[in-house]
């Protein structure tokens, strides 16, 4: 079965970095557009950033626009956020979710049926 593995979340301060990885295990990533989420306590999960199966397509959430990177490495089917200038308000649970059709570009939620555990992000002050 599918598998989804976020790791490298962490408890970092204001202006810090930090980089997460998703590896993908069970299917064949490269035909896949995917994903991170993230969900504060309190708040509806939101989409930070979207990369299309082949990297020609990226999307992210104007709030992180400038200091969030996505990327992948379909030979080793991984998805990484690299996220720089990180703000208080960065801090949730971060989801690498990988979409249910392949060849599709999309930014909509319910298109995404793989979903990993999430890994915590904490930034103080």
């Amino acid at each position: 079965q599918v598998q989804v593995v976020e790791s490298g979340g962490g408890l970092v301060r204001a202006g810090d970095s930090l980089t997460l990885s998703c590896v993908v295990s069970g299917m064949t990533l490269e035909r896949q557009t995917a994903a991170w989420f993230r969900q504060a306590p309190g708040k509806e999960r939101e989409g930070v950033s979207f990369i299309s199966h082949l990297g020609g397509y990226i999307s992210y959430l104007d709030a992180v626009k400038g200091r969030f990177t996505i990327s992948r490495d379909n030979a080793k089917n991984t998805v990484y956020l690299e996220m720089n200038s990180l703000k208080p308000e960065d801090t949730a649970m971060y989801y690498c979710a990988v979409g249910r059709r392949p060849w599709h570009w999309t930014t909509v939620t319910d298109d995404f049926a793989y979903w990993g555990q999430g890994t915590q992000v904490t930034v103080s002050a």
